[in-house]
């Protein structure tokens, strides 16, 4: 028996999504996981360098200030986190630049699937990926003063989820357009790290000149880390159903632009 369910496919109409389709975007996925698991020094690599900056630069900075009533460390907690997603997800289109220099990708794209599972098995395990990264980085939360409930646990989760759909769909379309390490590495340059200084992690954006603040508005790490921050201590500059509309807009955007680079393909 053949089952079937109906996804919307870019905005020109509906299609079939046969079991063939769910058993190739499983593959996909699957396949994602697996070298991620694998590789156990990018594992140790990718919660080394976020620690590090709750240890040593928490430490320094915070033995000079607190920010809102709070212990510098706990405050930046959040937006580390947020950057431990950036990082791990926007880079995950290097796997792409990879794939094609294997010819791994050319078999994909030319196998019986429709580009949006292709792109869809990717993305998911980009950000399977990603989310191990970040669920382990939060149990540290607890030496940094972070008090969990279900709830706020929950919320960060949905914050973090956004950002990493968003981020590894801006990684694989940059992975498509190029096709080398190099230069995908200085485009994702100039795009990781001003989104990751001006988002907040680092520093409330409350006293900022005012012709900074509102770029900070147009960067949506901004919104990720607010409402991570929110949902672990309270202290946001934002509503979180703001925060909520803003990371589900640019998200929408990312997957969509994501869906239309692999369906160009050829």
């Amino acid at each position: 028996m053949k089952f079937s369910c109906i996804i919307p496919e870019g905005i020109s109409g509906m299609r079939f999504l046969s079991m063939n389709e769910l058993v190739g975007l499983y593959a996909l996925w699957l396949r994602e996981l697996l070298v991620f698991w694998r590789e156990k020094s990018r594992i140790v690599s990718s919660l080394f360098t976020p620690i590090l900056w709750l240890v040593v630069f928490g430490n320094g900075v915070g033995s000079a200030v607190d920010v809102d009533g709070v212990g510098y460390q706990k405050f930046i907690f959040p937006g580390i986190i947020c950057m431990s997603v950036l990082f791990s997800s926007v880079f995950f289109g290097l796997y792409i630049i990879m794939d094609k220099r294997i010819d791994f990708f050319k078999a994909v794209i030319v196998a019986p699937l429709a580009r949006i599972t292709i792109f869809s098995g990717k993305m998911l395990g980009g950000c399977t990926d990603a989310m191990i990264q970040g669920a382990i980085l939060l149990m540290f939360g607890a030496f940094f003063g972070i008090n969990y409930s279900m709830f706020n646990v929950s919320l960060t989760f949905v914050f973090l989820i956004l950002l990493s759909m968003s981020l590894v769909s801006l990684g694989l379309i940059l992975g498509v357009l190029m096709d080398s390490h190099e230069g995908f590495n200085m485009i994702v340059s100039f795009l990781v790290f001003p989104m990751f200084f001006l988002s907040g992690a680092l520093f409330p954006l409350s006293n900022l000149p005012k012709w900074l603040k509102v770029i900070t508005y147009f960067d949506p790490m901004t919104y990720a880390v607010d409402g991570v921050r929110g949902a672990l201590i309270g202290i946001h500059a934002f509503p979180i159903y703001t925060d909520l509309l803003a990371m589900t807009a640019v998200t929408a955007v990312m997957v969509w632009l994501g869906t239309l680079s692999f369906r160009r393909l050829r």
